[in-house]
């Protein structure tokens, strides 16, 4: 008999559903793709009605539902927090307890109603698990990994307690040596800064990431953020544990995360309002507060190799999304081997807790380990026909070339790329987790000195700093980028080779951001970023030979293994689910071709958009 078990994130952000047969990663998918609504947070519905019809079984087949955290903990964080900031925070209080005591407290009768959604009529629900909120993630981390054993290292802004962890992983166990608690909190310090430079909480920090190397380090005024914050903001131990001043910020109480009034004072700068123009003030704060995590992150390595003596690391929880982290970790050495979950945010939780109930609740040998991993390239959601196609667009009298032959479509793709323009790709299964990686995906010719900026405000209608990712063929990452991993899901920085780069002006760092962000500074300039690092993924002809043909077709035109890659999708949108949101997406921005599947679509041959183009109303700005 199957053991089957479904993994749920919910009520925070980034709701999820995952499914799990036999320990085997069958299906997952964020809830957000289907409703369009980014970072949705109720309850995964759609994931869950998708996971189970992907997997052909109902309610009554499951062995186990696991929510991933324990939210009578959660509940117990926020009362002791209260009582211990009192009297402040009596806004936030009676705004956030209320819809605890009408429902989040009674989280099992929540989610025996939605579940029973899903299934039959009187068909019965199967037990409910509730694994600690940083379990789910270093599960998610360790048991997807190609490792027989490593540490685990969970960063994110906090579960019940819990806000950074470090555990060992050996076999179907999971042991939690170290633990730092809320409100001292790597993500929520992080997420400060985010909010301070203007940008949104759980979403704005990969702008912030982004706009660290505009900084410029060898000036007094970044010197200067980075000394005050580790002076007055953070006590930073050798172990990689750290005390944050609570004096400067309100996210424990309050709803907001900073102390405006104090941070002005101590850095001599107001906080910036989303969308005012960015000056160097920001910059400079983004590169100061960057490093500060970095040092801290490399502490903590430090602590989890002393403690586990093994050679393999594995990261989880939404911090370890910061790619540039990562890259430095990899580049210190301190761990033979690196594994990063994919969806290392709260979505990746309902995979976790699936993986912790069959290995550690069930108590399941964990005997099968794939040597790249068992994530199959994260290509773990729905995937859509060609007659699915075909009725979108009869739906939109669409206009279409249809290849009978892949190999030829993928040759006309990659003429078209050579081109310089720029071409919705959507392929197979969606990916499970924040990046695009090949099969919803907006690509354009690295080579072109203008695609970075056509691509930011043409067709993503977001800021002109923000960097693109390119996708190289695994065979060929060395010929363009000093790393001597591979790095599939987009999940590390490297250096472009210094044989490719172009020399700079001596007075480079001191030029205004956008004289920087067109200088050309390689011979990819679309994908090199300000520092000359890019955010990799290699690609693999086993986990995607659809794509790895394009990008080789690419190469066979033009010597270059390499593309430019950006999730498809405008700000503030999920990335597209359907042919149907595809379509869409295609044609309410300047997007030159899509293909879906086997067919091609041209815009210019395409029918009036009668549509209104109203996104910005439609997608709040990210």
């Amino acid at each position: 008999m199957n053991e089957i078990i479904l993994g749920i994130s919910a009520y925070y952000h980034d709701s999820a559903a995952a499914l799990t047969i036999n320990g085997k990663i069958f299906a997952a998918a964020h809830e957000e793709r289907f409703t369009r609504k980014k970072q949705d947070s109720s309850f995964p519905v759609n994931a869950c009605r998708f996971v189970l019809d992907e997997a052909g079984v109902s309610l009554g087949d499951l062995t186990a539902v696991v929510f991933y955290d324990k939210p009578y903990i959660k509940f117990e964080r926020l009362l002791e927090t209260y009582h211990a900031f009192a009297p402040a925070g009596l806004k936030s209080f009676n705004s956030a307890i209320p819809v605890w005591i009408k429902e989040k407290l009674f989280m099992k009768d929540n989610l025996r109603r939605e579940l029973s959604k899903l299934g039959r009529e009187g068909e019965k629900i199967p037990q409910i698990l509730f694994p600690e909120h940083h379990l789910s993630h270093a599960a998610s981390a360790f048991f997807p990994s190609p490792f027989k054993d490593a540490a685990i290292l969970t960063l994110d802004g906090v579960g019940e307690w819990a806000t950074t962890t470090i555990g060992y992983g050996n076999g179907n166990k999971i042991s939690m040596l170290r633990e730092l608690e809320f409100p001292h909190s790597i993500g929520l310090f992080y997420a400060a800064f985010t909010y301070y430079c203007g940008f949104k909480v759980n979403s704005g920090e990969y702008k912030l990431m982004g706009l660290a190397p505009y900084g410029n380090p060898d000036a007094e005024e970044t010197k200067s953020i980075k000394r005050k914050i580790l002076e007055t903001l953070v006590d930073i131990r050798e172990d990689g544990s750290f005390l944050l001043n609570m004096d400067y910020f309100d996210y424990a109480t309050k709803l907001s995360m900073t102390n405006d009034a104090r941070w002005e004072k101590l850095f001599g700068f107001p906080r910036r309002k989303p969308e005012q123009e960015l000056d160097q003030h920001y910059m400079n704060m983004a590169y100061a507060i960057q490093e500060v995590t970095e040092e801290i992150v490399l502490k903590l390595a430090n602590t989890a190799k002393e403690l586990t003596k093994s050679e393999n690391i594995a990261l989880a929880g939404g911090c370890a999304l910061n790619c540039v982290a990562n890259g430095r970790l990899l580049k210190a050495g301190i761990f033979k081997n690196i594994w990063i979950q994919p969806a290392s945010g709260d979505a990746g939780g309902s995979l976790g807790a699936a993986l912790a109930a069959h290995y550690i609740y069930f108590k399941n040998e964990r005997n099968e380990i794939d040597p790249d991993d068992s994530m199959r390239g994260a290509y773990l959601g729905p995937q859509f026909s060609d007659l699915e196609i075909e009725r979108v667009a009869r739906k939109y009298k669409a206009v279409y070339q249809k290849f009978n032959d892949f190999d030829e479509l993928c040759d006309k793709t990659a003429s078209l790329l050579n081109n310089d323009t720029v071409i919705g790709w959507f392929q197979g299964r969606m990916e499970f987790g924040p990046r695009a990686l090949g099969n919803r995906s907006i690509l354009g010719d690295p080579r072109c000195p203008d695609m970075q900026k056509k691509l930011n405000l043409k067709i993503k209608f977001r800021e002109g700093f923000r960097p693109f990712a390119p996708s190289v063929l695994e065979e060929d990452i060395q010929e363009f980028f000093d790393i001597t991993t591979k790095s599939p899901y987009m999940l590390l920085v490297a250096p472009v080779v210094e044989s490719r780069r172009c020399k700079i002006p001596n007075n480079y760092n001191d030029l205004p951001l956008y004289e920087r962000l067109y200088f050309q500074r390689s011979d990819v300039p679309s994908i090199t970023h300000i520092n000359f690092s890019a955010r990799i993924q290699s690609v693999s002809r086993k986990t995607n030979p659809r794509y790895w043909q394009l990008i080789n077709k690419f190469k066979e035109k033009t010597g270059y293994g390499i593309v430019v890659n950006t999730s498809f999708n405008v700000r503030g949108e999920p990335i597209v689910c359907t042919p149907d949101d595809a379509y869409r997406c295609f044609m309410r921005t300047e997007m030159d071709y899509l293909v879906m599947g086997n067919y091609l679509f041209t815009k210019r041959e395409q029918p009036n958009w009668s549509e209104k183009d109203n996104w910005k109303e439609e997608f709040k700005l990210d």
